[in-house]
């Protein structure tokens, strides 16, 4: 369009995911329901590696900083999501919405954690000697420090070239938060901003599912190379759950990302956008307690010490 026709937006209006007022009072108690259980179970994860000594390694230093990233990004998209539904007011300012945009594209800081943790399962089982050398509390301070400072960037560069725009179509995002697909639609040049995404985010993903899979082919390997069924099932169970972690995500995210561009391209990711940012950061905690001997036992413990004792 025409510069002359674009005016400066104030404000955005989400299109939401349905409008019956049954199914949004329905999807109120749903993201409550989910957000309560993804605080409470990653507050929980957070807590018990803090006060076990027993889970004092580097792998569970790394789920305690992947609990406080869902925390943070379940945050920033549940409670105005919630509002939306109960209140009925689907406005967000423009500010509002670059910091949703923001501290969601920070968000992306989980990739390379769960790259991070899928190198030191690789270390641990195919370098035990090594282990302590190779991943010392330095270097673990060194690998989320640099994570999060890599997200950062990544999220101030994607968020100034999204906003940098003009936003001449429309000012209704068809969406239930800020997202970078529903807001290409309607801005000015959305070819800038596809290939900044292309650069910052996509090349991002490739590389932390190739440092994944290899990490994990090498696993596979060194467990086959096992030779009692017992060592082969506590070297696998040490990364069982992180493997299940990864292929719920990667897998969501490939299945919807790697379809066929249609017109209904951006319903489609709205809807699959509630598990990836809402379930499968609940069902973190309850992975990581159910496959994880360590969290299992630890648990167990602290409900005898701390909880059965005050019903007594």
């Amino acid at each position: 369009m025409a510069p002359g026709n674009c005016t400066r937006v104030t404000g955005f209006i989400f299109w939401g995911i349905t409008d019956s007022l049954t199914l949004q009072n329905i999807l109120f108690v749903f993201f409550f329901a989910i957000y309560f259980c993804t605080l409470v179970g990653n507050a929980w994860m957070i807590v018990l590696i803090s006060v076990d000594s027993h889970l004092h390694s580097s792998m569970y230093f790394f789920l305690s900083n992947l609990s406080l990233l869902d925390v943070v990004c379940s945050s920033v998209i549940a409670p105005k999501a919630m509002l939306s539904s109960l209140v009925r007011s689907k406005d967000i300012s423009f500010p509002g919405c670059v910091v949703q945009f923001f501290l969601f594209s920070c968000a992306s800081n989980e990739l390379c954690l769960l790259a991070v943790t899928a190198y030191d399962r690789f270390v641990a089982i195919c370098n035990p000697l090594l282990y302590y050398v190779i991943i010392s509390k330095r270097v673990c301070f060194q690998l989320v420090a640099g994570s999060s400072l890599r997200a950062c960037v990544n999220a101030t560069v994607h968020t100034c070239s999204e906003f940098s725009q003009s936003f001449c179509h429309s000012s209704v995002l068809n969406h239930f938060f800020c997202h970078s697909h529903p807001l290409q639609e309607i801005c000015s040049d959305f070819h800038i901003n596809k290939r900044v995404h292309f650069i910052f985010a996509d090349i991002e993903t490739i590389g932390t599912i190739f440092t994944i899979l290899i990490s994990f082919i090498y696993i596979i390997f060194a467990i086959l190379r096992i030779r009692s069924m017992s060592g082969r099932h506590k070297a696998f169970s040490t990364c069982a759950s992180h493997l299940t972690v990864v292929s719920l995500l990667y897998g969501t995210l490939i299945f919807t990302y790697l379809r066929p561009s249609s017109g209904s391209s951006v319903d489609w990711e709205k809807m699959v956008a509630v598990p990836v940012t809402l379930v499968i950061p609940m069902m973190k905690p309850l992975i990581y307690s159910l496959r994880n001997k360590e969290v299992k036992d630890t648990l167990r413990r602290t409900i005898h010490q701390k909880i059965i004792p005050r019903w007594m």
